[in-house]
C-alpha cells in the first residue's frame, strides 16, 4: 500500500450556515418562555402595577390641578405617556439583572456555548424574549387610561409594534450593562444616575418645552422621549407622517446599535 493511500483525509469541520442561526434562537428563547411560566405572575405584576400606580396618582393628583396639556386632557397626556414608563420597567431592569444572573452565578450562558449556540444566538435571543415582554407590558397603563375614558385611535394598534422596539432597545442596554459591570451593586449608579433622568426628561409628566436648551437637546436623544412621541400620536393626536418616521428610526437605530454592543461586550465576558 503506498503512503499516499495509507493517509485518511481529515473529516470537514461542520460550518454553520448562517451567523445568527433561527432554530438556536428559537432554542434559547422557548427555553426563556419556559422558565418565565414558573414566576410570571411576580414579573406580570411589578410590571404592570408600577406605571398604574404612577397613572393614577399623577392623572388624578396633577389632573386635579392641570386640566389640559398641549391642547390634551392631562389624563390623556400622563395614560399615553407613562407607556414609555412601563416599557423602561419590563425590559432595562429584567435585562441588567437577569443577564448577570444567568453568567456570572447559573452559568446558564456556558451551558448554551457548549451546545451548537454561539454570543450572537444568546444576546439576539435574551433581546427578543424581553422586548416581545415590554410589547405586552407597556400596554397596560393604555389600558388602565382606556377604563378611565381615554378613547383611543384605530392607530392604537400599533403601539405594541412601538413597545417591542423600544422595549428591545433597552433590553439590548441592559445586557451590555450586565456584561460590563463588576458587580450586581453596580446596576445602582445606573438606574440613579442614567435612567432615572431619562424617564424625567421623557415629555411623560410634563412637555419638554419649558426646560433649558440644554435638558431640550439631552431630551431628544432620549429613546424615552421618541416613544413617548410615537405613542401619544398613534393613540391620541393622530399619525404626523414625517416626524414619527423620525421617531421610529430613531428607536429602530437605537434597538440595533444596542443589540450589537451587547454582542460585543457579552462576547468579552464569555469568550475573551
Amino acid at each position: 500500500m503506498s503512503a499516499d493511500a495509507a493517509v485518511v483525509p481529515r473529516p470537514k469541520r461542520r460550518r454553520r450556515m448562517r451567523r445568527i442561526e433561527p432554530a438556536a434562537v428559537f432554542g434559547v428563547m422557548s427555553r426563556d418562555a419556559t422558565i418565565f411560566t414558573r414566576y410570571w405572575k411576580t414579573t406580570t405584576f411589578s410590571s404592570i402595577v408600577d406605571p398604574t400606580i404612577y397613572l393614577l396618582a399623577f392623572g388624578f393628583g396633577f389632573g386635579a390641578l392641570v386640566s389640559t396639556v398641549n391642547g390634551l386632557d392631562y389624563k390623556e397626556y400622563i395614560g399615553t405617556g407613562i407607556v414609555a414608563t412601563a416599557v423602561l420597567f419590563s425590559s432595562v431592569f429584567p435585562a441588567m439583572f437577569g443577564t448577570f444572573i444567568k453568567y456570572r452565578f447559573q452559568r446558564t450562558y456556558d451551558a448554551f456555548l457548549a451546545a451548537p449556540v454561539d454570543v450572537d444566538e444568546i444576546a439576539t435571543s435574551e433581546i427578543l424574549w424581553i422586548g416581545l415582554r415590554a410589547g405586552v407590558y407597556g400596554n397596560a397603563p393604555l389600558l388602565v387610561a382606556i377604563v378611565f375614558g381615554l378613547t383611543p385611535k384605530w392607530t392604537a394598534l400599533l403601539v405594541p409594534i412601538v413597545c417591542f422596539i423600544t422595549g428591545a432597545g433597552f433590553a439590548g442596554f441592559g445586557v451590555a450593562i450586565a456584561a460590563i459591570a463588576g458587580s450586581i451593586d453596580n446596576f445602582s449608579y445606573v438606574q440613579s444616575g442614567l435612567l432615572t433622568p431619562l424617564f424625567l426628561i421623557a415629555g411623560t409628566f410634563f412637555p419638554i418645552d419649558g426646560l433649558p436648551d440644554a435638558i431640550q437637546v439631552i431630551a431628544q436623544i432620549n429613546p424615552l422621549y421618541h416613544c413617548v412621541q410615537l405613542v401619544r400620536d398613534l393613540v391620541v393626536m393622530g399619525i404626523d407622517p414625517w416626524p414619527d418616521l423620525g421617531h421610529l428610526a430613531f428607536l429602530v437605530g437605537f434597538a440595533l446599535i444596542t443589540w450589537r454592543v451587547a454582542v460585543w461586550r457579552l462576547r468579552v465576558r464569555l469568550i475573551d
